[in-house]
This record gives structure tokens, C-alpha cells and sequence, in this order.
């Protein structure tokens, strides 16, 4: 059989060519695949705890970064707009008004609030140093600690736009939520390729949240109302039902994200109590900031000292105010006023809670009252590691 002889350079020529075209073809495919595998340029933080937990104080440890854009509560606006529905029910409209602000995208407002005008327009606005600084207000610097009524006095009359310009700015978009009470709620979020999401999981023992929430009974009877699902009927929780509502959802997240995890949930969930905060700051602090991917600056290591070295617990009508207190001792204020019948109601409707999360029970008015006896155990040697996690199992 007679052999046909191609010229090496024509060989040469054609696998060029050929790869060549194929490089044109998966450049012309992957043009149209969507970008699942691209990391989204922005880091998202979701804050999730309940009222009274010490959230504000940890959003403001993030608000008061310089890379950070942050909102406090922005699903408030979804619960005054549906307060006659249950926390359940308004699960869905919650998250999806969560992954708009993740998004930058703050038209999803308009549906709670159509007549938006101004920055002061959405709720507790004055509290985000990002919307107290360029480009949102030109009356502060990004690296400026800004306060609440500096902010309210100089920033209030910026449009309501300058919020989506800002956000679009910033590496980190940092959100702090008191009401999701499910942790599989948020899954969609979690495999959303669009989104970069990480939750810090703020806990703090029940008691000290039923003696803060006693400061704030009518603040709070609306929410508890939707907690309860009262049809838009206010509450106030005499009988602790909130609280064991408030205390079965920190169970129900925890063990969620520590008991057969799924997959996408790695690396992705820190859990931090408040008296660990409290007790050594810089520490815990530190530790979430290089969860979020962020660095402490010697501007926020000052403030920081000073907002957890104050003197005294803090006054009622500061409940909801970030002030200078000494924070070890507003940790341990519930065991001074809470009377011991209080104590045990709250031990029994809240006790898978209680020894989940780490506290000591108190079986006396007399254990209660010993400062001395340090209810905050260490955390647990055989506490939740994703190292030793094998999804296969």
C-alpha cells in the first residue's frame, strides 16, 4: 500500500490552526456559562442573634470599619409593613430583601417604603458610619468613628440614592438581623454564586436577655406580637413565650450548623457568645475580623477600649444606644435584679439553650447572687471543628 507523505509543515500548520480554533470555541462557549466559579468581589458578614443580645454593640464593631458598609435591622422595615403576619411566614420576604442589600440593590425598599426620600428615611440609618461618610455624607472621613447624633444632625437630608452609591464602594457588606429563626431559611443564600456569605451566630445567656428586654417591653411587643403570631396583636412576654420562641431557634441554628452540616456551610459559621466578647475583647474581636477577612486598626483597638471600659451597667434609657459601660459588668447585671423566681422560669423554658450554648444553671438564690461562681463555662474541648467533619458520614 502506497503511503501519502504530508509535509511536517503542513502538519505544523493544521494543528495550529486546529488549536487554534478550539481555543476560539471555549472562549466563545464559556462566554455564555454562568460565573458560578468567580468569587463575587465583595465579602457579605450576616450578623444573626435576637434582641437584646449585644448585636448592636457587634454591629458597631464592624460599622466602625473603614471597609465595611453596614445596616442595622434592615428587615425591620418587612415586619412594620406585615406585623400582622407570623416571623414564619415573613421568612421568605425577610431574606430576600437581606439579598438585595447584599446586592447593593436598595430598590427592594421600595416596597416598604415607596415615598423614600432621604437617608433618615430608613431605620436606624444614623447608626452606619458608612452612611455617615463619603460618598453617602461629606461630613466625615471613611476613617473617622462617627456617633449616632452627629450623624442624625449632619447626614439626615442626603437622598435616599446616596445608600446603593455607597454600598457599592466598600469591600464588605456587613448586615445585623434579629429575625430569622430558622438557619435552613438561609441556604439559598449560602449557594447563591452571586453572594459571599458568612454568618456570625451572636448568642448570650437568656437570663442577661430577659433582664435587658425588661428595659424595652413596649419597644419590644410588636415584634413579639409577629414572634407569636398574633395576628398584629401586641405583646408583652409575661410568661416568657418569646424567649422560649428565642431560645429554641438558637438551638435549632446551632445544632444545624454543627450536627451533620451541609458541605457549603464550611468555614462559613461562627459561632461567639457575648460574655466571651465582653471578658477579652480584642480577642474575640480579632477572631471575627479575620472570619470576615478584615484587619483591626490601631483606630478601632482605642475605641474599642474605651466602649467596653465605661462606668456602670448603662441607664434604661441608653437600652438601645452603643455608650460607653463597663461591658463585664452589663454581662452580669441580670444576677443583681432578676428576682430567683424570674431565674427559674427562665432556666425551664430556655434550658436545652442554657447548657447548648454553654452557661451554668443556678439551683439558689444564693448561687445567683455569688458573683464569685462564673456561670460562663470554658467552651467545649469536643466543641464543633470542621477539621474532624466529614461530610461522607
Amino acid at each position: 500500500m502506497a503511503r501519502i507523505r504530508i509535509p511536517s509543515t503542513i502538519v505544523i500548520l493544521f494543528v495550529t490552526v486546529q488549536t487554534g480554533f478550539l481555543l476560539f470555541m471555549y472562549a466563545r462557549y464559556s462566554s455564555f456559562l454562568p460565573q458560578s466559579e468567580e468569587k463575587p468581589s465583595q465579602v457579605h458578614i450576616l450578623i444573626l442573634s435576637s434582641w437584646r443580645s449585644g448585636s448592636s454593640f457587634v454591629g458597631q464593631l464592624f460599622s466602625q470599619h473603614p471597609s465595611v458598609f453596614y445596616l442595622m435591622e434592615p428587615a425591620w422595615h418587612v415586619w412594620v409593613t406585615m406585623y400582622q403576619n407570623s416571623a414564619k411566614v415573613l421568612h421568605m420576604a425577610v431574606r430576600d430583601l437581606v439579598r438585595s442589600v447584599f446586592l447593593c440593590d436598595m430598590s427592594v425598599f421600595d416596597a416598604y417604603m415607596p415615598w423614600k426620600r432621604n437617608l433618615s428615611d430608613l431605620f436606624q440609618w444614623a447608626v452606619s458610619r458608612a452612611l455617615c461618610s463619603s460618598p453617602a455624607c461629606d461630613s466625615f472621613q471613611r476613617t473617622d468613628i462617627t456617633s449616632e447624633m452627629a450623624c442624625k444632625t449632619l447626614c439626615g437630608r442626603y437622598p435616599f440614592s446616596k445608600v446603593e452609591e455607597a454600598c457599592k464602594t466598600y469591600s464588605h457588606v456587613v448586615i445585623k438581623e434579629v429575625r430569622f429563626f430558622d438557619l435552613k431559611v438561609l441556604y439559598p443564600l449560602l449557594t447563591d454564586p452571586s453572594l459571599n456569605l458568612k454568618i456570625i451566630h451572636l448568642v448570650r445567656d437568656p437570663r442577661a436577655v430577659v433582664k435587658s428586654r425588661e428595659q424595652s417591653i413596649k419597644a419590644l411587643a410588636r415584634d413579639n406580637g409577629i414572634v407569636l403570631s398574633t395576628n398584629g396583636t401586641k405583646v408583652e412576654d409575661s410568661k416568657y413565650k418569646v424567649m422560649q420562641e428565642i431560645c429554641r431557634s438558637h438551638v435549632q441554628i446551632y445544632e444545624t450548623a454543627t450536627l451533620k452540616p451541609p458541605n457549603f456551610l464550611k468555614d462559613r459559621y461562627l459561632m461567639i457568645r457575648f460574655e466571651d466578647l465582653v471578658r477579652d475583647p480584642l480577642s474575640e474581636i480579632s477572631e471575627m475580623y479575620k472570619f470576615a477577612d478584615l484587619r483591626l486598626t490601631p483606630t478601632l483597638k482605642s475605641w474599642i477600649y474605651n466602649i467596653t471600659h465605661g462606668q456602670g451597667p448603662g441607664k434604661k434609657k441608653e437600652a438601645f444606644k452603643i455608650t460607653s459601660r463597663d461591658a463585664v459588668s452589663v454581662s452580669q447585671a441580670w444576677r443583681n435584679v432578676l428576682s430567683f423566681q424570674k431565674i427559674k422560669k427562665i432556666q425551664e423554658v430556655c434550658k436545652g439553650a442554657i447548657n447548648m450554648l454553654g452557661y451554668q444553671l443556678v439551683d439558689s438564690e444564693k448561687e445567683q447572687r455569688d458573683l464569685s461562681l462564673d456561670l460562663v463555662l470554658p467552651r467545649r474541648q469536643n466543641q464543633f471543628s470542621w477539621s474532624s467533619f466529614n461530610p461522607k458520614h
